[in-house]
């Protein structure tokens, strides 16, 4: 991928004879021919940036994420320890709301370990992002130095093709004052410009020498940072597919873990509703009957009385009238004696076993 925007600025506005790179025109339109352009590389390395960018970013959203599970289990757990939730319930009820405490509250535990599983994954995101960010420095100062040395070759290449061109100006100029000045000056003039003439000669000559030279190194140059270009576009597309895949694992591991919250918590809800299933109307309603019954004997009817005539009045208050309404008997004559067992003498007072 990278290899092929090398190519395309490389090869721009040449004919492409294969399709090793498999080049595409609307990517070439967005380079330029100059050997000086750095357009490609720039490209390729903001765009590596926004990579690590994208990552800092989701790690943040781990985090924020992490707080905000932390938050609602530490709530939940508030919630179910300090907030009282049918405490006088009793029996079957009772038992069924105890479960329902005790899953709240493994559900608040488990909404903390969520938490703490996200910034775990949230601190490997911010391992991987800074070793992607060493690795890409390492390489972006070799190639920050190549670019150097190339650019400081090519303005020594211009300056000795500047002097080269100027001096073949010079050189020109010389060559037309001879032939201008062949009839018009005496010998010693004419062989001071023969003079000069020749020294021109010279010195476009040592200057074209220096001109090619300067090619010649500049050349080399432009073939080290081709080669060195490709081998960092090279590690820039294999750290790339790396971010990807590694970002999009991550990304993937997330949703897993969210989907595991819930599948645990509804697990831990479905023990609630199992014992809410045990929830037996007739017999919490049979317990509270037998533990907290006080008689069988309803209250009887309170009577009429006349004041001015209370001799007529021979029902008792407080005594219900009907052969269905129970009233007590006499007294049970003891059937032991003084002497027997069942009598037990303190001083002068007898104590009765009734």
């Amino acid at each position: 991928m990278f290899i092929a925007v090398l190519q395309n600025l490389l090869n721009y506005a040449l004919p492409v004879k294969d399709n090793t790179f498999n080049m595409s025109y609307d990517v070439i339109e967005h380079f330029s021919s100059d050997i000086l352009s750095t357009t490609g590389y720039d490209c390729i390395i903001q765009h590596l940036n926004n990579g690590r960018k994208n990552c800092k970013e989701f790690e943040d959203f781990l985090k924020e994420r992490a707080s905000i599970e932390e938050k609602y289990g530490k709530d939940l757990l508030n919630l179910s320890r300090k907030k009282p939730c049918g405490q006088s319930e009793i029996n079957t009820l009772k038992r069924a709301l105890e479960v329902f405490k005790q899953q709240v509250d493994s559900v608040a535990q488990c909404h903390i370990q969520l938490a703490q599983t996200l910034r775990e994954e949230a601190r490997k995101m911010e391992e991987f992002r800074e070793k992607q960010k060493l690795q890409q420095k390492r390489t972006e100062i070799l190639m920050d130095a190549a670019h150097k040395q190339k650019s400081l070759q090519f303005k020594k290449t211009m300056d000795a093709k500047k002097i080269y061109k100027q001096k073949c100006q010079d050189k020109d100029e010389a060559e037309q004052a001879v032939h201008r000045s062949a009839n018009l000056v005496n010998p010693k003039q004419q062989e001071k410009l023969f003079v000069k003439l020749a020294t021109l000669k010279t010195t476009v000559e040592d200057s074209d020498k220096t001109y090619m030279m300067h090619i010649s190194t500049l050349d080399k140059i432009r073939e080290d940072w081709q080669s060195e270009h490709i081998k960092a576009c090279e590690m820039f597309e294999a750290q790339e597919c790396e971010r990807i895949n590694f970002f999009r694992n991550a990304l993937w591991l997330h949703m897993n873990q969210l989907s595991q919250q819930c599948v645990t918590s509804d697990d831990m809800y479905e023990e609630v509703r199992k014992s809410l299933e045990a929830c037996s109307i007739e017999k919490d309603i049979a317990f509270f009957v037998n533990n907290r019954k006080t008689g069988q004997t309803p209250p009887a009817p309170i009577m009429y009385e006349n004041f001015y005539c209370p001799q007529k009045n021979t029902a008792s208050q407080g005594k219900a009238p009907g052969p269905n309404v129970a009233r007590r008997g006499p007294l049970p004559v003891p059937k032991s004696s003084p002497d027997a067992p069942d009598y037990s003498l303190v001083d002068d007072y007898s104590l009765i076993y009734q």
